[in-house]
C-alpha cells in the first residue's frame, strides 16, 4: 500500500477534480472546502489520517456536524464531497475499502451501527482456542476490544506500559486527552495469561513495546486484526457482518441498556462531542420498538 499523507491525497484528488473530471470553480472549491474541514476533524478529534479513517471515524464526524447545527443540506453535501473523495483514493489504491458507502445523507433514513446480542458476544469470545499462542493473543484481544469500547487503532496501538492488570485498567492515549478505562474481571484474565506466558514467547526483541504482536512478534496491524476477527465471525456462525468496530457499538449499546449513562460512555468511547455518542440512544430505542412490535399481543 502506497503510503502518502493527508496533504499528499488533497493535491493528488484536486488535480484528479480539475485535469481529468474537469470541475468548474465552483464545484472544486465546494468539493475541497468539505475535504478540508474533514481533514481538520481528523486531526484535532481523532488519532486518524483519511487512509487509516474508518466507517466509525467517519461517522462520527458526520454525527459532529449534525452536533454544530449543520442543515441537512449541508450534511448531505459534505457526505456526497467524502463518498466522492474515498471513491478517488480507493480507484488510486491508497485505500482497501471504502468507509463512506455506509453514509447516508437523508437523516432519517441514517444507517444505525450494527450490533450483536449479548449472546453474540460470547459466542464471539469463545472462538479463539487456548491451545497455542495465537489463541491466547486472540482471546485477549477480543475480550479487551469488548471490554472497553476502545477503537481497533487504539487497540493495536497500545503499548505494555499502557496496561495496568492490578489497578484492573488500560490508559488509552488520544489525540486530545488520555483516557483510563476499567476491564472486567474475564478480560483481567486473557491479558494476564497472555502479558505472563505468551507475549514473551511471541515478541521478536525484548525491548517490544506493542502489548499485541504478529507472528513475525512485531506490533499487529489493522489489517492483520480485520481478517483475525473475520475467521472467528466465520467459525461461530454469525451471519451478521463483523467489522473491527462491531465490539465497539456492541459495548456502548450494551452499556446504556443496562443503565449507564451517555456523559460515561462518551468519556470510555472518547468521543470529543455528546452528539457522536447519542446514535446509540437512537439505536436502543429501536431495538426496544422492534421486540415491543414483535412481542405485544396488539402490536
Amino acid at each position: 500500500m502506497t503510503k502518502v499523507n493527508d496533504k499528499i491525497c488533497l493535491e493528488k484528488y484536486e488535480s484528479y477534480l480539475k485535469d481529468v473530471k474537469k470541475a468548474s470553480i465552483n464545484t472544486l472549491s465546494s468539493y475541497l472546502r468539505d475535504i478540508r474541514q474533514l481533514s481538520d476533524f481528523l486531526e484535532s478529534h481523532t488519532d486518524c489520517t483519511f487512509i487509516t479513517a474508518d466507517e466509525d471515524v467517519l461517522g462520527e464526524y458526520i454525527n459532529w456536524l449534525k452536533g454544530k447545527g449543520k442543515s441537512v443540506a449541508t450534511v448531505s453535501r459534505a457526505i456526497a464531497s467524502i463518498k466522492g473523495f474515498y471513491s478517488y483514493l480507493l480507484n488510486e489504491g491508497l485505500v482497501e475499502s471504502n468507509p463512506a458507502n455506509v453514509l447516508v445523507p437523508d437523516k432519517t433514513t441514517q444507517k444505525l451501527p450494527q450490533i450483536l446480542t449479548s449472546k453474540e458476544v460470547e459466542l464471539l469470545l469463545e472462538q479463539p482456542e487456548c491451545i497455542d499462542a495465537k489463541g491466547y493473543r486472540d482471546r485477549a484481544m477480543l475480550e479487551l476490544l469488548y471490554a472497553t469500547g476502545i477503537r481497533v487503532s487504539e487497540l493495536i496501538s497500545l503499548d505494555l506500559s499502557d496496561l495496568s492488570l492490578a489497578a484492573g485498567i488500560i490508559t488509552c492515549h488520544g489525540r486530545e486527552h488520555d483516557r483510563a478505562i476499567p476491564l472486567y474481571p474475564a478480560a483481567i484474565r486473557a491479558l494476564n495469561e497472555y502479558v505472563e506466558f505468551i507475549r514473551p514467547q511471541m515478541i521478536a526483541t525484548p525491548d517490544e513495546k506493542a502489548l499485541f504482536v504478529n507472528v513475525s512478534g512485531e506490533r499487529m496491524s489493522r489489517q492483520g486484526f480485520w481478517k483475525l476477527i473475520k475467521s472467528y465471525q466465520v467459525k461461530a456462525g454469525i451471519e451478521k457482518t463483523i467489522t473491527p468496530h462491531t465490539l465497539r457499538h456492541s459495548f456502548a449499546a450494551h452499556l446504556l441498556e443496562n443503565g449507564a449513562d451517555l456523559r460515561s460512555i462518551q468519556e470510555m468511547l472518547g468521543h470529543a462531542d455528546i452528539s457522536s455518542t447519542q446514535i446509540y440512544s437512537q439505536l436502543v430505542k429501536k431495538q426496544l420498538k422492534d421486540v415491543y412490535n414483535k412481542a405485544h399481543p396488539r402490536a
